[in-house]
């Protein structure tokens, strides 16, 4: 799903800062986060669950109508 969302992106199909794209993130990360845990992998714990909070939060952003910011 993270790679769907950045091939998208990548290949001018969908914006970074676009709801598709964030939740394509964010579900992707917190699956992987879970797997991570299961398998006692902490690294990818950290960097999936820090991954999950970020589009959680961007996510949020969006919701209030404050799109995230995107490096151009």
């Amino acid at each position: 799903m993270i790679l769907a969302g950045f091939a998208g992106q990548q290949r001018g199909r969908m914006s970074a800062a676009s709801a598709t794209y964030l939740w394509l993130n964010f579900v992707g990360s917190v699956i992987l986060c879970i797997l991570a845990v299961i398998e006692e992998q902490w690294g990818f714990v950290l960097l999936e669950g820090v991954w999950a909070i970020v589009s959680a939060w961007s996510l949020a952003q969006l919701a209030r109508g404050n799109p995230p910011p995107v490096a151009h």
